[in-house]
Protein backbone atom coordinates (compact mmCIF):
# COMPACT_ATOMS: atom_id res chain seq x y z
CA UNK A 1 0.00 0.00 0.00
CA UNK A 2 1.62 3.12 -0.87
CA UNK A 3 2.61 5.68 1.81
CA UNK A 4 2.22 2.82 4.42
CA UNK A 5 5.51 2.59 6.50
CA UNK A 6 6.31 -0.29 8.72
CA UNK A 7 7.45 0.42 11.78
CA UNK A 8 9.88 -2.09 14.07
CA UNK A 9 8.52 -2.80 17.32
CA UNK A 10 10.90 -0.40 19.86
CA UNK A 11 13.75 -2.77 20.99
CA UNK A 12 14.40 -3.25 24.89
CA UNK A 13 16.97 -1.41 26.53
CA UNK A 14 19.03 -3.91 28.30
CA UNK A 15 18.41 -3.06 31.58
CA UNK A 16 14.56 -4.07 31.05
CA UNK A 17 15.02 -7.19 32.32
CA UNK A 18 16.83 -5.77 35.79
CA UNK A 19 14.27 -3.08 36.17
CA UNK A 20 11.61 -5.34 35.80
CA UNK A 21 13.23 -7.68 38.31
CA UNK A 22 13.65 -4.88 40.83
CA UNK A 23 9.61 -3.99 40.52
CA UNK A 24 8.73 -7.36 41.16
CA UNK A 25 10.79 -7.85 43.92
CA UNK A 26 9.66 -4.66 45.96
CA UNK A 27 5.96 -5.66 44.88
CA UNK A 28 7.05 -9.40 46.32
CA UNK A 29 8.78 -7.73 49.39
CA UNK A 30 5.53 -5.09 50.44
CA UNK A 31 2.99 -8.20 49.95
CA UNK A 32 5.26 -10.17 52.02
CA UNK A 33 5.48 -7.51 54.91
CA UNK A 34 2.41 -6.81 55.24
CA UNK A 35 0.97 -10.47 54.77
CA UNK A 36 3.61 -11.92 57.35
CA UNK A 37 2.74 -9.43 59.43
CA UNK A 38 -0.75 -9.84 60.42
CA UNK A 39 -0.32 -13.47 60.42
CA UNK A 40 3.03 -13.10 62.75
CA UNK A 41 0.93 -10.61 65.07
CA UNK A 42 -2.34 -12.88 65.31
CA UNK A 43 -0.09 -15.35 65.96
CA UNK A 44 1.90 -14.21 68.62
CA UNK A 45 0.90 -10.44 69.22
CA UNK A 46 3.34 -7.76 68.86
CA UNK A 47 6.61 -9.35 69.34
CA UNK A 48 5.41 -11.25 66.02
CA UNK A 49 4.31 -8.07 64.38
CA UNK A 50 7.97 -6.94 65.06
CA UNK A 51 9.85 -10.03 64.08
CA UNK A 52 7.59 -10.57 60.96
CA UNK A 53 8.40 -6.70 59.96
CA UNK A 54 12.29 -6.83 60.75
CA UNK A 55 12.23 -10.09 58.98
CA UNK A 56 11.31 -8.84 55.97
CA UNK A 57 12.91 -5.54 55.91
CA UNK A 58 16.51 -7.67 56.54
CA UNK A 59 16.07 -10.35 53.83
CA UNK A 60 13.85 -8.14 51.36
CA UNK A 61 16.47 -5.26 51.41
CA UNK A 62 19.63 -8.14 51.39
CA UNK A 63 18.45 -9.34 47.59
CA UNK A 64 17.04 -6.28 46.50
CA UNK A 65 20.24 -4.42 46.78
CA UNK A 66 22.44 -6.97 44.66
CA UNK A 67 19.64 -6.41 41.72
CA UNK A 68 19.62 -2.40 42.50
CA UNK A 69 24.01 -2.71 42.68
CA UNK A 70 23.50 -4.71 38.95
CA UNK A 71 21.17 -2.31 37.23
CA UNK A 72 22.98 0.45 38.48
CA UNK A 73 26.43 -0.74 36.99
CA UNK A 74 25.13 -2.61 34.29
CA UNK A 75 26.79 -0.01 31.70
CA UNK A 76 29.95 0.41 33.84
CA UNK A 77 33.31 -1.60 32.65
CA UNK A 78 33.31 -5.48 34.12
CA UNK A 79 35.90 -4.96 36.40
CA UNK A 80 34.15 -2.30 37.72
CA UNK A 81 30.73 -4.15 38.05
CA UNK A 82 33.09 -6.71 39.82
CA UNK A 83 34.41 -4.44 42.12
CA UNK A 84 30.56 -3.23 42.89
CA UNK A 85 29.38 -6.47 43.34
CA UNK A 86 32.24 -7.47 45.63
CA UNK A 87 32.09 -4.58 47.64
CA UNK A 88 27.94 -4.54 47.66
CA UNK A 89 27.83 -8.00 49.38
CA UNK A 90 30.51 -7.24 51.79
CA UNK A 91 28.35 -4.37 52.90
CA UNK A 92 25.46 -6.45 53.09
CA UNK A 93 27.25 -8.90 54.94
CA UNK A 94 28.46 -6.41 57.64
CA UNK A 95 25.35 -4.97 57.90
CA UNK A 96 23.27 -8.11 58.10
CA UNK A 97 25.60 -9.78 60.94
CA UNK A 98 25.87 -5.90 62.97
CA UNK A 99 21.53 -5.67 62.61
CA UNK A 100 21.38 -9.59 63.96
CA UNK A 101 24.12 -8.93 66.26
CA UNK A 102 22.18 -6.04 68.02
CA UNK A 103 18.77 -7.36 68.19
CA UNK A 104 20.19 -10.40 69.56
CA UNK A 105 20.15 -9.22 73.13
CA UNK A 106 16.70 -7.76 73.24
CA UNK A 107 13.52 -9.56 73.63
CA UNK A 108 10.69 -7.24 71.75
CA UNK A 109 10.57 -9.41 69.01
CA UNK A 110 9.49 -12.85 68.34
CA UNK A 111 12.87 -14.96 67.09
CA UNK A 112 10.84 -17.46 64.83
CA UNK A 113 8.83 -14.94 63.22
CA UNK A 114 11.97 -12.67 62.27
CA UNK A 115 13.34 -16.39 61.08
CA UNK A 116 10.30 -17.29 59.03
CA UNK A 117 9.94 -14.18 57.38
CA UNK A 118 13.96 -13.83 56.37
CA UNK A 119 13.81 -17.03 54.79
CA UNK A 120 10.79 -16.63 53.23
CA UNK A 121 11.43 -12.64 52.20
CA UNK A 122 14.94 -14.22 50.49
CA UNK A 123 12.67 -17.12 49.04
CA UNK A 124 10.30 -15.10 47.85
CA UNK A 125 11.85 -11.48 46.76
CA UNK A 126 14.42 -14.10 44.69
CA UNK A 127 11.88 -16.15 42.72
CA UNK A 128 9.66 -12.52 42.27
CA UNK A 129 12.92 -11.29 40.56
CA UNK A 130 13.40 -13.95 38.64
CA UNK A 131 9.65 -14.27 37.15
CA UNK A 132 10.54 -10.56 36.48
CA UNK A 133 13.76 -11.32 34.30
CA UNK A 134 11.66 -14.11 32.20
CA UNK A 135 8.70 -12.37 32.11
CA UNK A 136 10.70 -9.44 30.10
CA UNK A 137 11.39 -9.59 26.47
CA UNK A 138 15.31 -8.24 25.30
CA UNK A 139 16.98 -9.29 22.50
CA UNK A 140 20.39 -11.70 23.32
CA UNK A 141 21.85 -11.18 19.95
CA UNK A 142 23.53 -7.92 19.13
CA UNK A 143 23.15 -7.81 15.17
CA UNK A 144 26.50 -5.63 13.53
CA UNK A 145 25.51 -2.22 12.31
CA UNK A 146 25.38 -2.61 8.15
CA UNK A 147 28.04 -0.96 6.31
CA UNK A 148 25.46 -0.46 3.08
CA UNK A 149 26.86 -3.00 1.20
Amino acid sequence: MPGVTFTPPPVPSSTAPLRSAVRYGVIALIVLAVVSAVVAYLVAGTPGLWGALIGSAVGGVFILATAASVLWSANLPPTTVGAVLLGGWLAKMLVAIVVLGILRGMDFYSRPALGLVLLASLLIVLGAETVGVLRQRAPYVDTPPSDGK
